[in-house]
């Protein structure tokens, strides 16, 4: 058997369907294969594109996305996903094709070291130099991106090792793979202070991230926080982790956050992290971030504790397994109840004082947080939704109420443009009985727009509602705030006709600039059978508020009520 056949059949071993890849001249023997293979495979038009519909259908999943593209350039067009996929522990494979084995190091052409370019960027990577061993590759490669902390992981396999002929058997063993070896468990007697911490504690809050999400864990996360009355907010990353519109439920957290979120964690007597990385759209100033906490902090990767901030009690396993734990011991400890009332009487002092909210427009003007209102109804809040990175994304997360896990699909880390659409396919891909919708902004959808013939070629249904500004929203706020008002290259002048473009595609595009019209709009266009976009045209200048000012404390918050009170 043809070691590229082989690879397919450990492809299928591992459960893989779908395949989003394009080929190119160093893995012809691979793309040979598939033609023959009983896979799906999803031609992209852009290997960027490949890798971030790979990163949806698993985000949207749990299961490993895999993405194929060929030497060179094509491997390099990777980088930006591969990169988002371990910034946002995104299980993933990535396959791409080399230069015939006797070329490596001589600057072929199509030559380029992806393994060494991409090293700072994965997992773990293997360089195929014995065609034997493809399948047991592909097979630690799953294991690889699917256990302990998800990730990517890369393979690269030059051309003349995939047409070699290998005797392949098929294998069912777990990959031994010597030194990896997650810590899943949790130390019981780090769990056991962390239930006595919360006992005694009388301003905690539960803090939660995208890591709950990969464990599917959200079930055990609303047990523990409804173990006692324990307020809970999430990361942009964690949203659906836990009900939103929940009587506990805080708000998400960090720069543009509820100030209710982000004056609780600054105030709070207790953090306790779930499967999140203190990062610093979180901390904001790290130095001043929660003076009056001490931090649980859970995870399944031991380099995230005290990475940014120093955890007084850490546990270091799988929020699946760790937080059943931790709820049995608080729940033996029979903890007073009524201690929180006066923490939550401060809450709901905050959640009256500064709700979220917007002035809306008096005439047909379509304010962006009016479009994502819209957008929920128009859904009824049972959607897969995308988006790519800037204002658009703070909006939806502001104002869409994810309620369940696995339906807001977004670039939390690396924050890549671009990445609304393609991943949407993906999305639709893994799920195609659910409604999937990319909430897309005019500077992102941009960048991947021709994925849309990708949706066309093979019928995927996405539904694109494009958030159009005319600029590099989040960067001319920045500006207007920041820099004096000095807009530098953020407008994005001459457009496409977005609708003729969509048309051009052979999808279906809609404007609509009135905002009597946007649901309607939104619910035609969730009606129809093939993929639509919908260009919304919303108020240019709006800002999205509150915000936290980079470098700066979460008291200090600026947008809404002024000034910040004092807890």
């Amino acid at each position: 058997m043809r070691a590229a056949d082989a690879l397919m059949e450990a492809l299928k071993a591992e459960g893989v369907e779908h395949i989003f890849g394009i080929p190119g001249g160093a893995n012809l023997p691979i793309y040979d294969a598939v033609h023959g293979a009983d896979l799906d495979h999803i031609q992209a038009r852009h290997e960027q594109g490949a890798g971030h519909m790979a990163e949806g259908y698993a985000k949207s999943s749990g299961r490993v996305g895999v993405a194929f593209a060929t030497s060179g350039p094509g491997a390099t067009n990777l980088i930006t996903p591969i990169a988002d996929a371990i910034m946002d522990s995104v299980p993933t494979v990535f396959i791409t094709g080399q230069v015939r084995t006797e070329l490596i190091g001589t600057d072929g052409f199509q030559e380029a070291d992806v393994n060494g370019i991409t090293m700072p960027i994965v997992k773990h990577s293997f360089m195929v130099q014995d065609p034997r061993y493809i399948p047991d590759y592909v097979h630690s490669a799953f294991h690889l991106a699917s256990t302990g902390r998800p990730g990517p992981v890369l393979v690269d396999v030059p051309q003349d090792l995939s047409r070699a002929d290998i005797d392949y058997e098929p294998s069912t063993d777990t990959p031994n793979l010597p030194g990896y070896k997650p810590s899943t468990e949790g130390n019981i007697k780090q769990i056991r202070l962390a239930a006595k911490a919360l006992a005694n504690a009388s301003r905690p809050v539960i803090y939660a991230g995208g890591g709950v999400i990969n464990a599917n864990a959200s079930q055990e996360l609303r047990d523990l926080c409804l173990a006692d009355n324990f307020p809970v907010t999430c990361t942009v990353m964690g949203l659906g982790g836990f009900p939103a519109g929940h009587e506990q439920w805080l708000g998400m957290l960090g720069m543009h956050g509820t100030r209710t979120a982000n004056y609780a964690m600054d105030n709070a007597d207790l953090i306790v992290g779930i499967g999140a990385r203190f990062d610093d759209r979180i901390t904001g100033k790290l130095s001043e971030f929660a003076p009056r906490a001490k931090f649980v902090h859970i995870d399944i990767d031991p380099a995230e504790i005290s990475k940014n901030v120093p955890a007084h009690i850490p546990i270091v396993g799988d929020a699946k397994e760790v937080l059943p734990k931790l709820t049995k011991e608080y729940r033996a400890l029979q903890a007073d109840r009524a201690r929180l009332d006066p923490w939550w009487d401060q809450l709901h002092r905050w959640q009256r004082d500064y709700p979220l909210g917007y002035d809306d427009s008096e005439d047909s003007e379509i304010k962006p947080q009016a479009m994502v209102e819209a957008m929920y109804r128009a859904t009824e809040g049972d959607a897969i939704i995308t988006s790519d990175v800037g204002q658009h994304q703070m909006w939806a997360a502001q104002y869409y109420h994810f309620t369940k896990p696995r339906r807001w699909i977004n670039s939390g880390g690396l924050g890549t443009m671009g990445f609304g659409l393609p991943s949407a396919i993906g999305a639709k891909v893994a799920n195609p009985d659910e409604q999937v919708v990319c909430l897309a902004g005019d500077g992102s959808l941009i960048m991947t727009c021709q994925e849309l013939a990708t949706a066309v070629r093979h019928q995927i249904p996405v539904k694109v509602f494009l958030m159009n500004n005319g600029y590099f929203g989040m960067v001319r706020q920045w500006q207007e705030l920041f820099w004096e008002g000095r807009y530098s290259s953020v407008e994005m002048g001459p457009s496409p006709d977005w609708a003729k473009l969509a048309d051009a595609f052979g999808a279906t595009g809609v404007m609509v600039d009135d905002k009597n019209e946007v649901e309607g709009a939104m619910r035609d266009a969730l009606a129809n059978e093939g993929p639509v976009l919908l260009d919304v045209r919303v108020t240019q200048e709006e800002n999205c508020y509150p915000m936290i000012p980079a470098g700066s404390a979460a008291r200090e918050m600026v947008g809404g009520p002024e000034p910040a009170p004092k807890g």
